[in-house]
């Protein structure tokens, strides 16, 4: 059987969907504990960031091509699982004030997501290109404000576990979006939008 055939199949959508809910609905009851204990109005604006993400890609449109690389898909489907291993530490905050900024990523990232709209996906595909808005300062705005999230979590959520489980979202998030560059490049109105919009998450540096 091809890759086609077994990524497309409705077995392995069935398994990876029901895998990603399991820990999302984890992550959901941690963090709505640690709304009621601490108040603290980050923590429903988290889930209801990641929350988002999951409904998109359910209801995204059907793409023009779509990567069939198992390495895509995997990394595709542990970058989105990562952050729902997050856990709330408040009490060991190393800097409390870091939930400003976990506040600002997650309201990025809500209007960046609600601007794709069905165009959205968590695969490598070839969709409509979003040239509007904060597209024509960086190619990534989705990617930039999932990193500055991680930061702003783990800065006001400071552990060791939230630490490795930064690192690996952070890693895998990179993995991905290089991954997916290699994927688009093959379409040459996005190698022209490429050269015109240079950086990929931070303006004047990556």
């Amino acid at each position: 059987m091809t890759n086609t055939h077994i990524l497309g199949s409705r077995a392995v959508n069935v398994l990876a969907t029901t895998a990603l809910a399991c820990i999302w609905l984890l992550f959901s009851v941690a963090h709505w504990r640690a709304f009621q204990a601490s108040g603290d109005w980050s923590y429903l604006l988290f889930v209801a960031s990641e929350t988002l993400v999951a409904l998109l890609f359910v209801l995204r449109s059907e793409p023009a091509a779509v990567s069939h690389s198992p390495l895509d898909w995997a990394l595709a489907i542990a970058s989105t699982g990562a952050p729902f291993l997050f856990i709330p530490a408040a009490e060991q905050a190393l800097l409390p004030a870091a939930r400003v900024l976990m506040v600002a990523a997650i309201i990025i990232q809500i209007a960046g997501l609600l601007s794709l709209n069905r165009s959205f996906g968590l695969v490598a595909a070839r969709r409509v290109i979003k040239t509007n808005g904060m597209y024509r300062v960086i190619r990534h705005p989705l990617y930039a404000s999932y990193l500055l999230g991680y930061a702003g979590y783990v800065l006001s959520n400071t552990s060791s576990g939230n630490i490795l489980a930064c690192l690996a979202a952070a890693a895998l998030l990179v993995a991905r979006l290089y991954r997916e560059e290699r994927f688009l490049s093959r379409d040459s109105d996005y190698v022209l939008y490429m050269r015109r919009v240079k950086y990929r998450v931070l303006p004047l540096v990556y």
